[in-house]
């Protein structure tokens, strides 16, 4: 008997799987890195996916694959990487990724002045900072006593799903897209798209994924291979 199928069904964007192909889709795009970086969409004027494997400095060195690389207009480049087990040395890795891709920039004869702004965006489904309820927090080079911000050439972001409080009016749009992010209900998906364009953007293009026979089908070989790696 042929199986019959949920029309309920949506994809939770927290498989790496999802999480990629909503990215695909420049609004979608536009509009979450806009929310990042607190800018206006507007003012995001290009976002272009770039190759996700970081290259050897040696021949034994180590191969850095992200999840999602986008390079803006203006030069910046900006890994995100959705992390659903938690891994012990995840501090490690993210800095790891980000040092690769500012080092990428230049080659051997090239000037400083070509090196651009490079951020590094950690979308968690555990809790990695274990001794507050923070659930978005912003890090960068900065003096430890005065708290001035050294470089903004690097930057890392971390949203802990998990800590996400009860709602509230007048959120901040990244927490939105947070809260987007983390649902799995179908009326979360809905009242999260209804505050906003771009998340609105998101969730159709969820729809869309979500019907698709055969991204359906990638997308649960992506769910099992990550429960049994889990096991």
């Amino acid at each position: 008997m042929k199986k019959k199928k949920n029309d309920d069904f949506l994809m939770s964007p927290t498989v790496d799987y999802c999480f990629k192909e909503l990215l695909a889709y420049p609004e979608v795009r536009k509009g979450f890195v806009a929310a990042i970086l607190g800018k206006n969409p507007e003012e995001i004027e290009e976002t272009i996916l770039m190759p996700t494997i970081l290259s050897k400095d040696t021949e034994n060195g180590k191969y850095g694959i992200l999840d999602v690389r986008v390079c803006m207009k203006n030069g910046t480049q900006m890994d995100l990487e959705m992390q659903v087990a938690p891994l012990e040395y995840w501090d490690k890795r993210m800095i790891f990724y980000l040092s690769k891709m500012y080092t990428e920039q230049i080659q051997e004869g090239d000037d400083y002045d070509k090196i651009k702004k490079c951020v590094h965006v950690s979308i968690l489904d555990f809790n990695h900072f274990k001794d507050d309820n923070k659930c978005y927090r912003e890090i960068a080079f900065c003096d430890l006593e005065n708290g001035e911000k050294y470089t903004d050439l690097l930057e890392i972001h971390v949203m802990e799903l998990k800590k996400l409080p009860e709602e509230q009016t007048d959120e901040p749009l990244l927490i939105k897209w947070m809260r987007f992010l983390a649902a799995n209900r179908k009326e979360d998906f809905e009242k999260m798209a209804e505050q906003d364009q771009y998340i609105g953007e998101a969730y159709e293009t969820l729809k869309k994924l979500s019907a698709d026979e055969t991204k359906r089908l990638e997308y649960e070989a992506r769910q099992k291979a990550l429960r049994d790696k889990n096991a």
